[in-house]
């Protein structure tokens, strides 16, 4: 993949004429920071201490089972509607998510492997996975610029805001209580100020009291003071 400035320099010229309703915005950057983060984690693990090398174990299957799940969600809520209005459209990420799961089930037997081996190899196959899961995370991180550029180009021109809000409250819908709270978990720590204030804000308004004090619980730690301070204010918060 090249960089290219001139792309950077029209989207920033479309973002400032038209803001669109952009589904996979907040989660992208929630796999991205979860992605660097077990990755980080992997490289630097202690593989004498089994507790340290357990815990890394247990985040690669973690963010294996998380992308498993974006995968199908993707699969059902955002090519369906994709392919309904543009048959065709999805057919190159559609084939991509399906390399995908096949890295992700050997990323996962990796990992439950590193955990069962022996003391003397374990620097050696920690660093072998280590090595394949930075593969995994550079193909994702330019596989979700290509759903964010030529995806949501479909979108945008086969969808009005009003509709894709509703195929992205659909999927929201099917999200599980428990995958949700590690949804938000990565995403929530990292949007800006203004993202983060209003997502929580319509969980205000429209989700039962305890699922709004759930996200404020989770994403709290993971929050700087000054980070905590802006929400507490955005959203009249006891700080």
């Amino acid at each position: 993949m090249q960089f290219n400035p001139q792309e950077i320099s029209a989207l920033a010229q479309a973002e400032s004429a038209a803001p669109r309703m952009n589904m996979y915005a907040a989660i992208h950057k929630a796999l991205r920071a979860f992605m660097a983060d077990t990755l980080t984690g992997l490289g630097r693990v202690d593989t004498d201490d089994d507790l340290d090398l357990s815990q890394a174990c247990d985040r690669v299957l973690a963010l294996m089972d998380f992308c498993r799940s974006h995968l199908q969600h993707e699969n059902e809520f955002v090519h369906t509607a994709m392919e309904r209005r543009a048959p065709g459209s999805a057919g190159t990420v559609a084939r991509e998510h399906e390399e995908h799961e096949q890295a992700i089930a050997a990323l996962a037997a990796g990992a439950a492997r590193l955990q069962d081996c022996p003391r003397d190899r374990r620097a050696r196959v920690a660093h072998a996975l280590y090595q394949q899961l930075a593969l995994f995370v550079a193909h994702n991180f330019q596989h979700m610029h290509l759903e964010e550029t030529a995806h949501n180009a479909v979108l945008w021109a086969h969808y009005s805001d009003a509709e894709l809000a509703e195929v992205e409250g659909a999927l929201v819908a099917s999200i599980p209580p428990v995958e949700m709270m590690v949804v938000l978990r990565w995403m929530l720590p990292c949007m800006a100020p203004a993202e983060r204030a209003m997502m929580l804000d319509g969980m205000r308004r429209e989700a039962p009291p305890q699922a709004f004090e759930a996200a404020l619980s989770v994403a709290r730690p993971h929050l700087s003071q000054a980070e905590w301070g802006k929400l507490a204010r955005a959203l009249n918060l006891a700080p």
